[in-house]
């Protein structure tokens, strides 16, 4: 049964999401594209996105009690009016002309305050929004629709940038009013559990699940450990000039290629679930993440690289709907929001420590190195985890 069709709810949940993921992708594009006009600074760029990881990783342990003691369609419609103001910050902006490197850090911080309560609350919304046994269905079709929205929404971005910056942060301040009616479509039939005062033991109530629970701690340490030591992300532009000679739109098309690797497992995800050998399946694909990585790393073709690139965001997908599943129906709802909160901070480590951890590597060895050794540092991974977690190695179903 498609959560789409059956699921009013969720179909809401789906396309509030799709506005909201498009809209932060549009917005990041021309963020970063005006703070190197500003700047001509490469370390400048890295500023956005460490002024957009750094209020996650403050506030995680706030955000996970908020999630899980109150209005979880409120929370997520107070993040989008805080997005709508950072976009009405921009546009002013840029009409008024006195845009500048601060002003953008400072758009990037709240940005990045928002998106903090906004991706655990989300994570935490969706279960209840269908039962159990359709979840994974769902997880995969969520996904298919934010792997869309993150292929679309800078390329609609940067065709809208003829007519000016203010057009696209326009265009990003309708979807973030979109997303909020879609939002607030939203009927919920589980009522926020009861308040407890806010104790250490409360606060730190996420950590402490997660670390108790050891199928859950190994699925999402295995993912942090993988991306940061595999991903090649923030090398792209090497690759593009240096190895493969395509220019700047052969790197449009090489950032491209792992979303639509992801777009199209998701999409048969959503038909087809994992029903058996979950943990196999899990481990299995991140390994092949690993080799499809070395294959990117040796290779001088640039439809090679494209296929590569492309099965890495492919077996990735296979990974994260198991995760995010194993996640969901392994933590009960009152936990939800604290489990998800250090969830994604785990994700959000992965993404902006493996950049870190690439780019310091290709400093000290080169690019194609960084990559061979991010790729058997991700085999290496997936051998150690399968000896430290072998519940979650040998774990047959998704609902334990």
């Amino acid at each position: 049964m498609n959560p789409l069709v059956a699921y009013p709810s969720f179909r809401n949940f789906f396309l509030s999401r799709i506005a909201t993921t498009a809209s932060n992708q549009m917005l990041m594009v021309v963020v970063a594209w005006q703070m190197y006009d500003i700047t001509q600074s490469a370390y400048d760029l890295g500023m956005v996105g460490l002024a957009q990881f750094l209020p996650a990783l403050a506030l995680s342990l706030l955000v996970g009690q908020i999630a899980d003691r109150y209005d979880r369609r409120r929370i997520l419609a107070w993040c989008l009016v805080g997005q709508l103001g950072v976009a009405a910050l921009l546009i002013a902006g840029t009409l008024g002309r006195w845009l500048d490197r601060e002003i953008i850090l400072l758009a990037s911080l709240a940005l990045g305050a928002a998106k903090a309560f906004q991706m655990p609350t989300q994570q935490a919304l969706g279960p209840l929004l269908v039962p159990p046994e359709v979840l994974p269905r769902a997880l995969a079709i969520n996904s298919a629709g934010t792997q869309f929205a993150i292929i679309l929404g800078p390329a609609i971005g940067g065709f809208l940038y003829v007519a000016g910056a203010a057009a696209v942060y326009s265009t990003c301040a309708l979807l973030c009013v979109a997303a909020m009616v879609f939002t607030m479509l939203i009927r919920v039939d589980h009522a926020p559990p009861p308040r407890e005062p806010v104790t250490l033991q409360t606060l730190f109530a996420g950590i402490s699940f997660i670390w108790n629970r050891k199928e859950i701690l190994g699925a999402i340490s295995l993912d942090l450990f993988a991306v940061l030591l595999g991903g090649a992300t923030a090398l792209l532009p090497i690759f593009a000039r240096d190895i493969l000679h395509v220019g700047p739109w052969g790197l449009g098309l090489l950032r491209s290629a792992p979303a639509i690797g992801a777009l199209l497992v998701s999409l048969y995800l959503a038909r087809h679930p994992i029903q058996r050998k979950v943990g196999r399946v899990m481990f299995g694909a991140v390994a092949l993440y690993g080799m499809a990585t070395l294959v990117f790393a040796l290779s001088t073709s640039f439809g090679l690289s494209l296929l590569a690139l492309a099965l890495t965001g492919a077996f990735d997908m296979v990974s994260v709907v198991v995760r995010q599943s194993l996640v969901q129906l392994d933590t009960p709802n009152e936990m939800r929001g604290r489990v998800s909160a250090v969830n994604s901070i785990f994700i959000g480590a992965s993404n902006q420590l493996g950049e870190f951890e690439s780019g310091v590597t290709a400093g000290w060895f080169g690019a194609v190195p960084s990559v061979l050794i991010g790729g058997f540092g991700t085999l290496a991974i997936v051998a150690i985890w399968m000896k430290l977690f072998p519940s979650l190695a040998n774990r047959e179903k998704l609902t334990g």
